[in-house]
């Protein structure tokens, strides 16, 4: 059974910035892709950014030039560096993995931007 935890979040005034952490139970690389979503209250769910097996990354376009997923294989983890945070990043972040059996959810870690 795959488990990712995630961890990093919290309360961080506007401007300032934050790192999500997605420890996976198993070789990263087993995995088709990773990414993280958010959802903020009232909103659904949508992709924050991907990282293709292959290294290749994807982001949405609200958060480009702003936040940077990267991974790290030999701790089995994914990270999302979150730089100028606005409120409007204000959300429960999840992270995400993916093979051909299926899909691999945690259980999410609040990220607060005061307005």
């Amino acid at each position: 059974q795959v488990q990712l935890v995630e961890s990093g979040g919290g309360l961080v005034p506007a401007g300032g910035s934050l790192r999500l952490s997605c420890a996976a139970s198993r070789n990263i690389f087993t995995f088709n892709a990773m990414g993280w979503y958010r959802q903020a209250p009232g909103k659904q769910r949508e992709l924050v950014a991907v990282i293709i097996g292959g290294g290749s990354t994807n982001y949405a376009d609200s958060v480009k030039g702003r936040f940077t997923i990267s991974r790290d294989s030999a701790k089995n983890t994914v990270y999302l560096q979150m730089s100028s945070l606005k409120p409007e990043d204000t959300a429960v972040y999840y992270c995400n993995a993916y093979d051909f059996v299926g899909d691999y959810w945690g259980q999410g870690t609040q990220v607060t931007v005061p307005s």
